[in-house]
């Protein structure tokens, strides 16, 4: 099995998930806490959200399957909700509509922000759910393609376990716009990538 097609994967889950973009977010919903209580968040969060992005890699295809979904239909579906999250990257909507969930998150005056909105939606949101979805149907749902999608969305995960770890120093060398200039960059390739589902779903359909 070629293993250069998923470094596509990899660059899918990351822009989707944006660690970079959610290392601020975690700072603005920990502040004031101990460099433990941080830790101990940035890890919980993590892992909620690999168990539910596992959930939906390894059953997605079964629910999709009840509904009477087809894969070329949710693949095309999947393309459209990438390319409308990649416009929110590139004009800034996306920013604004998480730091909102923040907010609500600390007028709500929750202790534990790792299961919400760190975990859910922030990380495990409906755009990674839709990208594991579509990532795991590729190759005809192929045990070893399972896994290793899953292995690449751990990968991802650690990348984003170690910004929320370094989160503080990192807004600081970034700063607003480098924050802005990086975020720009991913939601250029998030619409490519998107595209291409769209036509991939096409083609299984043999509409081109």
């Amino acid at each position: 099995m070629e293993l250069a097609i998923y470094i596509p994967a990899f660059v899918a889950l990351f822009v989707v998930i944006d660690p970079i973009g959610l290392a601020p977010l975690f700072v603005a919903l920990t502040q004031g806490m101990t460099p433990r209580q941080r830790r101990i968040i940035a890890l919980r969060s993590s892992l909620v959200g690999l168990g539910v992005l596992t959930l939906f890699g390894v059953a997605g295809e079964a629910v999709l399957a009840f509904l009477g979904i087809s894969m070329p239909a949710f693949r095309m579906a999947g393309g459209i909700l990438l390319f409308l999250t990649a416009l929110d990257m590139l004009f800034e909507r996306r920013a604004q509509r998480r730091q909102g969930q923040a907010d609500k998150a600390e007028a709500d005056h929750r202790d534990d922000p790792s299961v919400f909105p760190l975990a859910i939606p922030l990380i495990a949101g409906p755009g990674a759910i839709a990208t594991m979805i579509l990532l795991t149907g590729q190759e005809g749902g192929d045990f070893t393609h399972v896994l290793l999608v899953h292995l690449v969305m751990v990968a991802v995960l650690a990348v984003v376990l170690a910004l929320f770890l370094l989160s503080t120093p990192l807004e600081r060398v970034l700063g607003p716009t480098g924050i802005n200039v990086v975020t720009r960059l991913l939601g250029m390739l998030l619409a490519a990538l998107s595209v291409q589902f769209v036509i991939d779903g096409m083609r299984d359909l043999q509409v081109i």
